[in-house]
Parts: C-alpha cells; sequence; structure tokens
C-alpha cells in the first residue's frame, strides 16, 4: 500500500517512476546485497542502467538538473530503500561523495570525475570520521599539508561508506595556514601510500572500510575549495543531502507497513482477519498516519534544500530525526502485529527491522542533532 505523493511535479513523478521500476528490478539481488560488505556487482550494473545516479551531478557534467536537486534524491532514496539498504546506500553516495566536487573543485577535477560518477563509472566516497572522532569533527587528527605543487594527507579514516571499494574519496583533515583550519582534498583510491581494511561489519551490513593515508601525495589541484575552508563544503554536503535520509527513512517504513498490512489482512484469527482484531488496527493506522506526516514534512523541505541548503539545514535536521525515529516506529509495530513470522531471519521484515536501526545513528545521531537544533532555538530567542 502506498499513499499519495504530495504535489510532486511530472519530471519528479518520472524521477519517482524510474526509482520504482528500479527498486523492482533490484528484489531479486536485494537478500544477497543487503548482506554483503563489498559492492555488489548485479546491483550496480542495474543502478549504472538506469542513469538515475545523474540526479546527483550538475547538468553541465552529464548531471539531469542544473545543480543536484535535494527533491529528486529525496523521491528516488525513498523508492530505493523500500527494496534494498545497498541499493539507497550505493545510490545515495554518489552524490555525497560529490557534491564538494561539484561545488569546489577544479575544473580539471570536475571534468575528470564528475562525468563518471553521473555514470556510475566511479564510485565516490567521502572521508570524514575516524577512529576516535564521529560526530565531532573538529577534533580530528589527520592531516594536509602543503608541499610545493602537490598536497599530502596523512591519517586514518574509519567506518567510511564505500571504503576499499570507492575509486577516490573526498578527505577532510586539518591544515596549518592562516591558523588552523580544515582543508578538504580529492584522493583517487589508487594513489601510492593509500590503504584499505574491514574489520567489522554493523547490524544492518553495509559497504563500510577504514582508510589509511601514509603520507599520499596528490596535485595541489586535487584541493576541493580554498585551504582551511573545508568545512564550508562539508556543511553544503549536508545541507543537500541529510534531507534525503528521510527520504530513504519513509520507504523503509511503508515497506514495513506494507508487509504488516500484507500479512494482517490474509491471516483469519476467531472468525476475522487479524487486521481488524485487538489493538492491530490502531497499530496500522498510526503507522500509516505517521508515514504520511514524515512524507509531507521531508517533500517541502527538500524543496526548500534545493533552494537554499545551507539556509534550510535546520529543516533537513529536523526531517531526517522525525522520518528516522518513525521508521524505527513503524518497523516495530510491523514485527509485533506480524507475531512469529515478524522474526523469520532472511524475511524482508528482518532485513527492514535491521536497516531501520542505523539510520537513526548517521549523518548526525538523533540526539546530535537535537542538541544543535535546542541551540539554535534557544539562542533565536535571545537567550
Amino acid at each position: 500500500m502506498s499513499g499519495p505523493f504530495h504535489a510532486l511535479d511530472a519530471e519528479h513523478v518520472l524521477l519517482r517512476d524510474r526509482a520504482r521500476n528500479l527498486a523492482e528490478l533490484c528484489l531479486p539481488h536485494a537478500e544477497r546485497a543487503d548482506e554483503s560488505d563489498s559492492v555488489d556487482s548485479d546491483v550496480l550494473q542495474l543502478l549504472k542502467e538506469s542513469g538515475l545516479a545523474a540526479v546527483q551531478v550538475p547538468a553541465a557534467y552529464g548531471g539531469h538538473f542544473e545543480n543536484p536537486d535535494s527533491l529528486a534524491v529525496t523521491v528516488v532514496r525513498e523508492q530505493l530503500a523500500a527494496s534494498s539498504s545497498h541499493l539507497d546506500s550505493l545510490f545515495a553516495m554518489q552524490g555525497i561523495g560529490s557534491y564538494a566536487i561539484s561545488v569546489g573543485g577544479s575544473d580539471e577535477i570536475k571534468e575528470h570525475w564528475l562525468p563518471r560518477v553521473a555514470a556510475m563509472d566511479a564510485i565516490a566516497a567521502l572521508a570524514l570520521t575516524e577512529p576516535d572522532v564521529g560526530s565531532d569533527l573538529k577534533a580530528l587528527t589527520t592531516t594536509i599539508a602543503a608541499d610545493g605543487d602537490e598536497v599530502v594527507v596523512t591519517g586514518t579514516k574509519s567506518f567510511i561508506t564505500n571504503g576499499g571499494d570507492a575509486s577516490y574519496y573526498c578527505v577532510l583533515g586539518k591544515e596549518e595556514g592562516d591558523g588552523v583550519g580544515y582543508s578538504l582534498v580529492l584522493v583517487p583510491a589508487d594513489t601510492p601510500g593509500v590503504t584499505t581494511s574491514r574489520p567489522y561489519q554493523i547490524m544492518a551490513p553495509h559497504v563500510l572500510g577504514d582508510i589509511e593515508f601514509d603520507g599520499v601525495r596528490v596535485p595541489v589541484s586535487h584541493r576541493l575549495g580554498a585551504p582551511t575552508k573545508g568545512f564550508g563544503l562539508v556543511l553544503a554536503t549536508l545541507a543537500t543531502f541529510r534531507v534525503s535520509v528521510a527520504g530513504a527513512a519513509i520507504g523503509t517504513a511503508q515497506a514495513a507497513l506494507d508487509d504488516a498490512l500484507a500479512h494482517t489482512t490474509g491471516r483469519d484469527l476467531f472468525g476475522t482477519s487479524l487486521a481488524r482484531l485487538g489493538p492491530v488496527p490502531q497499530l496500522l493506522a498510526m503507522s500509516w498516519t505517521e508515514i504520511e506526516m514524515a512524507r509531507s514534512f521531508a517533500y517541502q523541505v527538500a524543496r526548500a534544500a534545493a533552494a537554499d541548503p545551507l539556509g534550510s539545514l535546520h529543516l533537513s535536521s529536523m526531517a531526517k530525526i522525525g522520518a528516522t525515529e518513525i521508521a524505527g516506529r513503524v518497523v516495530d509495530r510491523s514485527v509485533q502485529v506480524m507475531g512469529r513470522f515478524g522474526l523469520v531471519r532472511g524475511s524482508r521484515i528482518e532485513r527492514l527491522y535491521r536497516a531501520a536501526r542505523p539510520m537513526r545513528v548517521y549523518e548526525g545521531a538523533t540526539e546530535v542533532l537535537l542538541d544543535g537544533l535546542s541551540k539554535q532555538l534557544i539562542k533565536g530567542h535571545g537567550r
């Protein structure tokens, strides 16, 4: 069962339908891909053939829109996440891992990498977190240093999505300049001194890796943005793509509700369908209500983010918080009303249950985002 799509124009409806078709094509591969810690070749090929990654890149470099479109990414992720978390992540990272190039890359870097990202000929990655650094990025220890016509990158990044399979990494590091700041540099994965490992796998398996940069040298043209000004590009990336996490969460919740409806309407107990018995109707109706609320808000915020990403970052945080928290509740209710059938390992509802939980952590944990929002709220009231 799908709720109404809220005031999408014809172009976004077409993208939604293309994404839905891709999601259906990937279903036969989803169970395998969603348990993999490396990029699944079948899913990659289907995403490449769909052409949908082009919405993440400016039209001048093979993209779909003049600039990456937050609403398009949100709508597409909603459809893909309902089918496969692996597919959703692979799609999402093409934008998250390339936006800094679109905004701050040299002409040479843009012309080399962005058409490849749009065509899925290059897999993108953004390397921010470190073994001891997560939300507090200003505590990072990776260093970036200018050395003539080269830039030297030294340090370790951890829990990097697409780590080990990416074609390049956009690396955030500390750099001394006019004071100490934070710079962003593109490092091709095959650069000497780059090594990767996969020491862990999370509850919803994901392509994650640790990346070691051992005095890695790249040309100065690989800088993204000005020296010591990398945080601005990171914030711009989050402002553009954070709301799309809400889209993925909504897709996950909708898929769980669809499974719960199929089970409860098709199962008879005590002379009636389970869907009409005891608290089950209220649990289903509340899930539907929350999904529609999250979808309406996410679409509106995505439009605002497309027009003014940084000015809408607080709204994107709200959409991400709301949708991911709702997804957790909806999936949990769905498992509950399905009873023992909701506990079957390898079933879609079991995969959705595991996929929903990390969404409340990545790209800003709920509590971290709430802390930032509270400070903004209090400051706005002059306190």
